[in-house]
């Protein structure tokens, strides 16, 4: 099954190529309630642009003594309490539509981080981006439904102002009219200067949060090197970059509200003026007077209209940046089933992978027999952590192919690779709100037998239950050793074991007594099937039933340890090893 192909290059050029999706996918996430805000909000405006001439009716009906006062009062009274209970749904109603908008970018966000291949999130996002974009980003995004859906009304109440102005009085629309395109010309160079600032303004979030993640994981080695004051200035650098794009966003929106507040109170007042000469000319009456002042106002709201422009400049901005991380493509997979009597052999056909414009794995042929135990060995960086996260499709080769039991992994059923493919790392990540939970966190829930089983097989049973509640233990609480917390990720991938299982050096934090005893229990205690040890000590390598020694990306050679023990590059790959422990096994 050819695999997803990622974007193409005129939408990775375009920097608003992932914006329009994004903002698509958030209306349509939520139609019925963005719907709902828009008719709301232009409902609102229309008893707005009501309101200024049924109240100037209503004053001509009081100065002239007409009949008709008491009907004419009821309805400004009733067209302010549905602008008032108007308004108060816009508000209710926006504020969900932007709650969901916003959790629903976030899901599809993580969704697609979930989804990806870990080393191409990790070429591309830094931790503290990827919170930047899924946290402060996604809630920008979010707002875009609600705005665009009010902002229709910003619209429609200067515009229907305007015309209801004109129908008032046409030589009073007239003279606003001639100073509406300098309004309008305020907005545009607002919109264009605000929506690089924004860009740069969260690029500039972004780069600090990255910073801030780095150095609270790394907050031991900062207090023990006594260098706390060069992290807080390196983590804070970007902020003078964060205040001249912050300075520089309300400037630019400080001057077109000035420009706006000088020019819409001109404009109210020379319509009055001319309204005043229309009245005493008798060519307006008081009301018509009243309607046409309040009409001017509502029309030089269309300066308002900034506040809506500058929301959506900074959800479009926002939205950029989420429609990168949904941009990158899954991984390709199929539907074919394992064959049910596979017993974990695993194949590699000239599997290459390219790591920073160079070849880290180079065409591996590789072949585990079903039942078989593989160390794999060589100098660090020699590719053999890399094998690993291809053999179990923790990452995808740039070329070649992986079958696990005659079935490519690109082609099988997802769910059942992840039962069959059993993983344990050098520095395992629990999860989970006890103990017994972080060994039972797994594609599948294990029952409590199991989970101890497999303790107990890991080495992990004796500690635990010296815990103050055994495997109730909350996990947050649990005093652990780095060594203690390896057993526990051994653990885990025992009470999930499926035909294949892969130890990336799983083992490196234990000592020899409690390796061996992992080991012997891998052979009678755990679900039998082929293994794959990444291994660094000579012990491991000599247990295993074959060796794959790796050497700059190439595999060198595949044989059981003591063939190759006769090569003296080979017992260099151990030259770190106790000299006891070499001595024993060899």
């Amino acid at each position: 099954m050819p695999r997803t192909p990622g974007p193409p290059p005129a939408a990775r050029r375009r920097p608003d190529a992932g914006v329009r999706p994004v903002l698509t996918g958030a209306f349509q996430h939520s139609p019925v309630r963005a719907t709902a805000v828009c008719l709301f909000s232009v409902a609102s405006a229309a008893s707005a642009v009501a309101l200024p001439a049924v109240l100037g009716h209503t004053l001509d009906l009081v100065l002239g003594a007409h009949p008709g006062l008491h009907g004419a009062l009821a309805l400004c009274a009733a067209l302010l309490l549905a602008e008032v209970l108007l308004d108060a749904l816009v508000a209710l109603t926006g504020g969900v539509t932007t709650a969901r908008s916003t959790a629903w970018l976030r899901r599809r966000g993580i969704d697609r981080l979930m989804s990806l291949a870990p080393n191409r999130v990790a070429d591309r996002f830094t931790p503290g981006d990827l919170v930047t974009r899924l946290t402060g980003n996604a809630a920008d995004a979010g707002t875009a439904p609600t705005t665009a859906a009010t902002g229709l009304a910003a619209l429609v109440t200067p515009v229907g102002a305007l015309i209801a102005l004109a129908l008032t009085d046409i030589w009073l629309a007239a003279v606003f009219l001639a100073g509406l395109p300098l309004l309008t010309w305020l907005l545009r160079v607002f919109a264009r200067g605000s929506s690089d600032s924004v860009r740069r303004y969260q690029r500039a979030q972004a780069d600090i949060a990255t910073r801030l993640v780095e150095a609270l994981g790394g907050a031991r080695t900062i207090a023990a090197a006594g260098t706390a004051e060069r992290e807080r200035a390196r983590v804070l650098a970007p902020l003078p970059e964060l205040g001249a794009q912050g300075r520089h966003m309300w400037q630019v929106y400080g001057r077109a509200v000035v420009g706006s507040s000088i020019l819409v109170p001109l404009l109210t007042t020379t319509v009055l003026a001319v309204g005043g000469l229309r009245l005493a000319n008798g060519g307006l009456s008081v009301g018509e007077l009243l309607a046409a002042s309040r009409y001017a106002a509502l029309t030089a709201g269309l300066g308002g209209v900034m506040g809506q422009l500058n929301t959506l400049v900074r959800s479009r901005a926002a939205a950029h940046r989420i429609g990168e991380l949904l941009a990158l493509p899954s991984a390709a997979h199929g539907s074919r089933p394992l064959p049910a009597d596979g017993c974990g052999r695993l194949e590699l056909r000239g599997v290459t992978v390219v790591r920073g414009g160079a070849p880290a794995l180079r065409g591996i042929d590789l072949l585990v027999p079903g039942g078989t135990t593989m160390a794999v060995v060589g100098h660090s960086g020699s590719g053999k952590s890399l094998l690993a996260a291809v053999a179990g499709r923790l990452t995808e080769p740039d070329s070649g192919q992986v079958l696990l039991d005659g079935v490519p992994l690109d082609e099988a059923d997802p769910p059942q690779l992840r039962r069959e493919i059993g993983y344990a790392f050098e520095r395992p990540a629990l999860f989970g709100a006890t103990v017994g939970a972080a060994i039972g966190f797994g594609p599948y829930e294990p029952p409590a037998h199991a989970i101890e089983a497999a303790a107990r097989a890991a080495g992990a049973d004796s500690f635990v239950r010296l815990l103050p509640d055994g495997y109730r233990t909350p996990l947050a609480g649990a005093p652990l050793s780095g060594g203690e917390v390896q057993r526990l990720g051994l653990a885990r991938a025992f009470a999930h074991a499926g035909r294949l299982l892969i130890l990336d050096d799983a083992t490196s934090s234990l000592d020899s007594v409690t390796e061996l005893h992992v080991r012997r229990a891998l052979v009678h205690d755990v679900r039998t099937g082929s293994r794959l040890l990444i291994a660094h000590r000579v012990s491991s390598a000599a247990r295993a039933d074959l060796v794959a020694w790796m050497e700059n990306g190439r595999l060198r050679a595949v044989a059981p340890h003591d063939r190759l023990w006769a090569d003296a590059d080979y017992r260099a790959v151990f030259a770190h090893t106790d000299d006891s422990d070499s001595r024993t096994v060899a």
